[in-house]
């Protein structure tokens, strides 16, 4: 079960990475018309370049009013056991058929579920427009257990052979079919009982509302402790993307409020104290610094070059872009303390940063989210809050480096560089050495993906394959088939998690290409199986 809730969590994160790009669009655009920047004249509606600014913006606004859509179709990449592509379209459509069914029921029996669908699809009105269609408003969790739905039956039914005169029905036909009967109870399902979720939903935001400093911590510290799991996405997912905390989820509220609050001079944690939600961001800008400098401090002097080639770049990944797990898991694996102690810290900085009227959407990194929709725009009437951030963050910066350096070397923490724990960048010849093999040159033409699926044990062995932002996520029939952990990291993965029959190798960014290289190769194999190879060896 965890490993079905993990491989859910992973596909969540397909659609997630297409909001960087559009929310540092949509924060530049309305950085360019708010006339504090650039001044009355460029702002009026007839100047031509508040219309080129207005027309990028709806652009970039793109992907935040169609997040439903998003999700729907972005889900069944990661879920579907194959021909992904054939998923996504039986998804779409039969998406779109519940969202018509919800309509026409609503407009025909609405006071009997007590849902008013005359009203305009306004926020409050429990209503929305979806591609069109006006509907109940279930946000992204209406999107996730359609795609959900409709993903299980695409796995069940895509490949049932049919007799031949029904032929024409066959694979996707079949599973729309199928999705578009189960659409109706699901439907009359979602109208009669998602008015009283909302009912909840409204009860929760009005606690965490409540919850103050406290309901801060514990949810930042939940995002950061649960990431080796993979269950993170359960946290901040409906509270950046999903009605948790603000109706419509924070990453949408602050952008479409964005221009209100940079222009307001009134404290912004009395305009949004929602935003407290999204400072989970500062433990990557902030505490990664802090974490790295420890990590090189402690390496032997003669291994801190080669450290530094390691936790450079991975930190500026953290710090840029919002993406820690290369670095986070360079020492989870050698000790689980540490990466308590960040959680603990990370929860601590950004309740403090809350406590001080710290507030907004910085769940990213820096180019992402933390310049374009935060301090660039907010600087002008919000420039304290900004400077007070910087100052808590940089002594949280301090803090980690001092706890990780006392923990490392009073625990003696065999972190990269230290001592005998020797760093140093793999070959394919080491590779090759650690698998005693001397001929493998397909190895060599395949690369990472073709020594992934070997030390897997080849496709036979593989039963679904996965991926998160940096993590392949694969379900094995037989772990006892996979080569040792030592063999992965050669091949360039920064980890290996193994639970029950369920493997997760941290890649790195680059992990979709990878999955779609191990996808291809189990389709059509170019090189033997391990022991087919190994025979050829010996």
């Amino acid at each position: 079960m965890l490993s079905q809730i993990q491989r859910f969590g992973g596909a969540m994160f397909t659609p997630v990475l297409l909001f960087p790009f559009a929310g540092m669009v949509v924060g530049i655009a309305i950085m360019l018309r708010n006339p504090l920047f650039v001044g009355e004249a460029l702002t009026a509606p007839d100047n031509l370049f508040a219309q080129i600014v207005h027309i990028i913006e709806e652009g970039g606004w793109t992907v935040f009013r169609n997040m439903p859509l998003l999700f729907a179709v972005g889900l069944p990449i990661g879920l579907a056991k194959q021909a992904q592509g054939r998923a996504c379209l039986a998804v779409l459509i039969s998406f779109l058929t519940w969202n018509y069914f919800i309509n026409a029921m609503g407009m025909t029996w609405g006071h009997f579920f007590g849902v008013d669908f005359s009203a305009e699809p306004t926020a409050g009105s429990g209503l929305t427009l979806i591609a069109g269609i006006k509907t109940l408003d279930t946000s992204i969790i209406g999107a996730i257990v359609i795609s959900g739905i409709v993903t299980a039956i695409h796995n069940r039914f895509f490949e049932k052979p049919l007799p031949v005169f029904l032929g024409i029905f066959q694979g996707t036909s079949f599973v729309v079919i199928i999705a578009f009967l189960v659409m109706i109870p699901c439907a009359w399902l979602t109208l009669l009982g998602w008015p009283k979720v909302q009912l909840g939903i409204e009860s929760l935001q009005a606690f965490l509302r409540s919850a103050g400093a406290l309901g801060v911590w514990v949810y930042t510290f939940l995002e950061r402790i649960l990431i080796p799991t993979g269950l993170h996405h359960f946290v901040y997912g409906p509270f950046i993307f999903g009605p948790a905390a603000v109706e419509g989820g924070i990453q949408v509220y602050w952008a479409q409020h964005l221009q209100e609050f940079s222009q307001s001079t009134e404290p912004l944690k009395a305009l949004f104290p929602e935003g407290g939600f999204a400072l989970h961001g500062n433990s990557k800008v902030f505490g990664s610094v802090g974490i790295a400098l420890a990590l090189w401090y402690t390496a032997a002097p003669e291994n801190r070059v080669k450290v530094a080639g390691l936790l450079i770049p991975a930190t500026l990944t953290a710090v840029l872009v919002g993406i820690t797990e290369p670095l986070e898991f360079t020492f989870l694996f050698i000790s689980p303390l540490l990466f308590a102690v960040h959680a603990v810290l990370a929860a601590s900085m950004a309740t403090v940063m809350y406590s001080f009227g710290v507030v907004g959407n910085m769940g990213g990194g820096l180019l992402d989210q933390f310049l374009p929709q935060n301090w660039i725009p907010m600087f002008h009437n919000h420039a304290a809050m900004v400077f007070t951030q910087i100052a808590i963050g940089l002594c949280f910066t301090a803090l980690y480096f001092v706890v990780f350096r006392t923990l490392i070397v009073r625990f003696n923490l065999k972190t990269p560089g230290r001592e005998e724990s020797e760093i140093k960048l793999y070959s394919k010849a080491d590779y090759k050495a650690a698998r005693g093999q001397t001929t493998a040159a397909a190895n060599t033409q395949l690369g990472q993906a073709a020594g992934f699926l070997q030390a897997l044990g080849g496709s036979a062995n593989i039963e679904s394959v996965n991926n998160c932002a940096t993590r392949l996520r694969i379900a094995l029939i037989d772990m006892a088939k996979t080569q040792s952990d030592d063999v992965f990291k050669a091949l360039g993965a920064h980890g290996v998690v193994r639970r029950g029959n369920g493997i997760q190798v941290i890649v790195g960014l680059h992990v979709p290409q990878v999955r779609d290289q191990i996808e291809s190769l189990m389709k059509t194999p170019l090189t033997p199986e391990p022991s087919t190879m190994t025979e050829a060896v010996s």
